[in-house]
């Protein structure tokens, strides 16, 4: 029996969960980002909804130069690197640490497709940067540890996604679809020949990390992409059945 002035026993914290949504421009991937996080509140999670480019103050103003400024590859890549570094030390650390769901419209996987592949920059370099910048804030002593040539998702020390959904959606598609809807910006004005290097980018991180990875359809309705993205979060545990 429990002693009277003994405090009751607490049930264990929940653990903070980091899911991506990634795809290419047209892909639909921010359609599904709120019901997520409404059907995540419904079941008791806490949720914090951000995005990348942007996310605090100072990484919303490098997000404006970078969707509208023309500039060298590896300066765009430093940018980005920086508007993510203040990210995570301002509100994806945290939120995790506070054992939040923190829903992302785009990380790295982005870098690495759109940079890396789309731009066809230095994946050594954009491996280098998010060695760097992506070091856990109990690791930033330990640089040695992260100076391997081999760093990615499984790599000890760095801060990636839990879970990533890549809307997974042909170019040619996605085009149509963005078509007239608004005044492109700098990457959405990119040539198709573009968009299929960066599919192609985001098909190679996804066979590095199959772990984390989960794809979505998203050449299907609506209705049956939500479908994807809820059976995929439950398959992960963050969700259970469907009222």
């Amino acid at each position: 029996m429990m002693p009277p002035d003994a405090a009751p026993p607490q049930p264990p914290a929940r653990s903070g969960c980091f899911v991506t949504f990634e795809g290419i421009d047209g892909a639909g991937k921010s359609s599904h980002i709120e019901p997520l996080a409404q059907a995540l509140r419904a079941h008791g999670r806490s949720v914090t909804l951000t995005r990348e480019p942007g996310g605090t103050p100072l990484a919303e103003q490098l997000r404006a130069l970078l969707l509208a400024q023309p500039m060298d590859a590896l300066t765009e890549a430093l940018l980005l690197f920086a508007a993510r570094r203040e990210h995570l030390l301002t509100v994806i650390e945290p939120a995790l640490a506070q054992g939040q769901v923190l829903l992302c419209d785009r990380f790295t996987d982005a870098t690495f497709a759109y940079q890396g592949h789309g731009r066809s920059f230095d994946l050594q370099i954009l491996q280098t940067l998010e060695q760097w910048v992506q070091a856990r804030p109990a690791t930033h002593a330990n640089w040695a540890e992260l100076a391997g040539p081999s760093a990615g998702a499984s790599t000890p020390g760095l801060r990636q996604p839990d879970l990533t959904l890549w809307f997974d959606l042909p170019p040619a598609t996605a085009a149509a679809r963005l078509a007239g809807v608004r005044a492109p910006d700098k990457f959405e004005a990119e040539p198709q020949a573009f968009f299929e290097r960066v599919a192609a980018g985001y098909a190679a991180r996804c066979a590095q990390n199959p772990q984390r990875f989960e794809r979505i359809d998203a050449s299907l309705p609506l209705e049956l992409v939500w479908q994807q993205v809820r059976a995929a979060c439950q398959r992960r545990g963050l969700l259970g059945p469907a009222a």
